[in-house]
């Protein structure tokens, strides 16, 4: 296994790589201004990669408010949806190895849910069913077109159901086993393929890990991914020798501050969960996420360690709304981590199409996605870019932080390349 020094990014100048260092500090102003000074975030870690090297490291602000510990190059994030990716790049790895298909049916895999219906009326089980159109494709999981929802929607009495399961929470409970056969007594919220709904479809994708590779779920990414990237900060919890680093995540209080919502002296994220959510368990660091993005930039590989194969990551980041939509098209969502017009899907990532009709620069083809607490990554191929920014903060939706942090990083590349 390499060393994660092996592995680590140079830093150079902005504008030595085409940026500019007095926008990039415009940035940093504006984190401080608008959103630290101003009581709406605790703090924030900033991180931007162009052409190979580090460009933009920076930390402000709190990582625990209460006790006064600064945000610091190391600190420890729960990045939540961010999971997503890195448990469809596992999965990838298993197509690739010719073990699973992505237009294998996904009874084949869960016999349970051969029966699953299409929601058309009823308050309580049991609901009032019709027939899916077409059943459930693997490819509709990973693309969030399978039907499945997230009970924080609040949208339907299907979303009220996976709420009173417990299905999905942050909060973490029960098993990815007990998640299986709870999804298997409620309805769907439309055929598969007929919409596009954010959902716990990707924690469905690493329960398929597990049960096609014959290994618990996270030892497939620790062995697979984290260990030989040196991802050395990223896993289901984190141990007690670095329960210092864990930042405190706070939710917004809809009066333009925010209170505190999970402890890292107490946090659940201290210990081991029973629930090993691929949709959004993981914590991580900003270098360790920088670390991953970086394989995928490089079509699949960092060093002598390699995930995927370049035609697989360009598979992934391709468009798969049928014919070729737009999330914003097909969406039946509330709530997910974009609201851009102009924006397709991929296979575990949003996937830019048209930049003109988001109204904010960038690059057709940049792909990327956020967690609940307000952290977002993306990956300009294009521009050979990537921004990742942590803080904690939930929901992601209080502020358009991640709007203005696009158009600002990129309003400060002074040499683009396209």
């Amino acid at each position: 296994m390499p060393s994660s020094q092996s592995l680590s990014p140079s830093s150079a100048s902005p504008e030595q790589v085409g940026m500019s260092t007095m926008a990039l500090a415009r940035v940093e102003a504006h984190l401080k201004q608008r959103y630290i000074d101003a009581g709406r975030f605790p703090g924030t870690r900033l991180l931007v990669y162009r052409r190979g090297e580090i460009v933009h490291s920076a930390t402000q602000g709190f990582a625990d408010l209460e006790r006064k510990i600064a945000v610091k190059d190391d600190t420890i994030f729960r990045i939540y949806s961010m999971t997503k990716p890195i448990t469809s790049v596992a999965f990838m790895m298993l197509v690739e190895e010719g073990r699973v298909t992505l237009d294998e049916l996904v009874h084949k895999y869960i016999p349970e849910w051969e029966n699953i219906g299409v929601f058309q009326a009823g308050v309580t089980a049991p609901f009032v069913t019709k027939r899916p159109a077409r059943p459930m494709q693997i490819i509709d999981l990973l693309r969030h077109t399978s039907g499945l929802t997230y009970g924080f929607q609040q949208r339907t009495n299907v979303d009220a159901a996976y709420r009173a399961l417990k299905i999905g929470e942050i909060e973490k409970s029960g098993t990815m086993t007990s998640m299986i056969s709870d999804l298997a007594k409620v309805p769907l919220e439309f055929s598969p393929g007929d919409a596009w709904n954010y959902s716990v479809s990707t924690d469905v994708i690493g329960y398929l890990v597990e049960k096609i590779s014959g290994q618990p779920f996270e030892q497939f990414l620790q062995e697979r991914i984290f260990d030989p990237l040196g991802m050395t900060d990223t896993g289901f919890f984190v141990p007690p020798d670095k329960a210092h680093r864990l930042a405190a995540c706070y939710a917004a209080d809809g009066k333009g501050g925010f209170v505190l919502q999970d402890d890292p002296a107490t946090s659940s994220f201290l210990s081991p969960p029973k629930m090993i959510s691929g949709g959004g368990g993981l914590c991580s660091t900003a270098a360790d996420y920088l670390t991953f993005c970086r394989a995928l930039l490089n079509g699949g590989a960092l060093g002598d360690v390699r995930l995927l194969a370049p035609k697989t990551i360009a598979l992934m980041t391709n468009n798969h709304l049928p014919g070729g939509a737009y999330v914003a098209d097909m969406s039946t969502s509330m709530f997910s981590e974009t609201s851009y017009a102009g924006v397709g899907f991929g296979l575990g990532f949003s996937v830019m199409m048209n930049p003109v009709k988001t109204m904010i620069p960038g690059s057709a083809g940049e792909y990327g996605w956020g967690g609940a607490a307000s952290t977002v990554f993306w990956i300009d191929p294009a521009e050979q870019l990537i921004a990742i920014f942590m803080t904690q903060l939930l929901p992601s939706s209080a502020y358009p932080i991640r709007r203005e942090l696009r158009t600002m990083i990129y309003s400060a590349i002074t040499d683009s390349n396209v």
